[in-house]
C-alpha cells in the first residue's frame, strides 16, 4: 500500500466511477482499475460494490475512506510544515450561504492576495452539511452556526447574526409566533440549523407553521414572501444586501431567538498552515476560541 494507491482510491470514491476518477487525475482507466484491485487484494476486502457503470463504497470502504482522508491530510500537513514556505495547496472551505454572500467576500479576497499559492475552494450549504463535510474530511474548515457540540470539532466564535421574520407588506403586524400560526413557511432543507431555529421559535410560543416549502436560496424566499405567499426567517445582514429587501415587512424575533452566533469550525487537532493563516486574518473579529 502506498500514497498513490490511497489518492487513487479517494478519487474513485468521490467520483463514484473509474472513468470519472481517471478524467480527474488524467490517468488511463485501466491503470486505476488495476491499482484498486491490487489495493483490495492487499487488504483482503472489497472496498466497492460494483453496479454496472458505477461504484458504491462498501461498509468497509467507508471506514477505509475515513482513514485515507486522515492519512493524506497528515501527509500534506507534514509537507507544508517542513517546507518552511508560505501556505500552499488546496484549501476547501465551507460556509452558510448568508455568511458567504455578506460576511466573508472581503476576507477571502485578502486571503487570496496574501497567499496566492493556496487554491481556495468554497462551497455553500446548510450548517448541517458543512459540519458533516468538516467531520468527514471533505472540508478543511467551515463557517457554521454555533455552539459547536461535535466532539471531533473545535473552532472560533466570530460574530452574531440577527435573525428576522419577513412577511408580505400587506400582512398585519407581528409581535410573536402566534401571529403567524399556520402560515406557509419558506425555509431551507431539514438539516438546516436556521430552519430548526425557526421551528423552535414557533414551538416556544405554542404555535405551528403551516406547509413548509423547501427553498434553495434566500432570493427565492424573498420572492415568494414578496408575492404574498408566506413568511420566512432570514439573517438581517442578508436581507439588507438583497434588492427588494424593502418590499417586505421585517420583524425581530423574541429575545431568546433573535441572535445566532457564527463560528469557524475545523477538525480537532488538524490545523494546517493555510487554516492558521485564515484564523489569523479572522482574529480581529473573533469573540472566543474553543478547543
Amino acid at each position: 500500500m502506498d500514497l498513490t494507491q490511497l489518492e487513487l482510491f479517494k478519487a474513485v470514491a468521490e467520483e463514484g466511477s473509474i472513468t470519472g476518477a481517471a478524467q480527474r487525475l488524467h490517468r488511463v482507466p485501466s491503470n486505476l482499475t488495476t491499482r484498486i484491485k491490487q489495493l483490495e487484494q492487499e487488504l483482503g476486502v472489497d472496498l466497492f460494490i460494483r453496479e454496472k457503470l458505477r461504484l458504491r463504497l462498501s461498509a468497509t470502504g467507508w471506514t477505509f475512506l475515513g482513514y485515507t482522508q486522515r492519512i493524506l491530510e497528515l501527509v500534506e500537513e507534514a509537507r507544508q510544515a517542513t517546507s518552511g514556505s508560505e501556505p500552499q495547496g488546496i484549501f476547501t472551505l465551507g460556509s452558510l450561504e448568508s455568511t458567504a454572500a455578506v460576511r466573508i467576500p472581503g476576507l477571502l479576497a485578502d486571503f487570496h492576495q496574501r497567499y496566492p499559492k493556496v487554491e481556495l475552494a468554497l462551497s455553500t450549504g446548510p450548517s448541517g452539511d458543512m459540519i458533516d463535510g468538516v467531520v468527514s474530511g471533505r472540508l478543511n474548515a467551515a463557517f457554521v452556526d454555533g455552539p459547536l457540540r461535535h466532539p471531533d470539532l473545535e473552532g472560533s466564535e466570530l460574530f452574531e447574526e440577527e435573525m428576522v421574520l419577513i412577511t408580505p407588506s400587506s400582512h398585519t403586524p407581528v409581535s410573536r409566533a402566534q401571529d403567524v400560526n399556520g402560515k406557509t413557511v419558506y425555509a431551507f432543507r431539514q438539516n438546516c440549523s436556521y430552519r430548526r431555529h425557526f421551528e423552535s421559535w414557533f414551538k416556544a410560543d405554542l404555535a405551528t407553521p403551516g406547509k413548509i416549502f423547501e427553498m434553495e436560496s434566500y432570493h427565492g424566499m424573498l420572492a415568494c414572501v414578496t408575492a404574498g405567499a408566506g413568511v420566512a426567517m432570514v439573517p438581517r445582514s442578508m436581507l439588507d444586501s438583497m434588492p427588494g429587501g424593502r418590499n417586505v415587512n421585517v420583524y425581530p424575533l423574541s429575545d431568546a431567538f433573535r441572535y445566532l452566533n457564527i463560528w469557524l469550525a475545523w477538525r480537532r487537532g488538524q490545523r494546517s498552515p493555510a487554516l492558521n493563516a485564515l484564523i489569523a486574518l479572522l482574529q480581529p473579529v473573533s469573540v472566543e476560541s474553543v478547543t
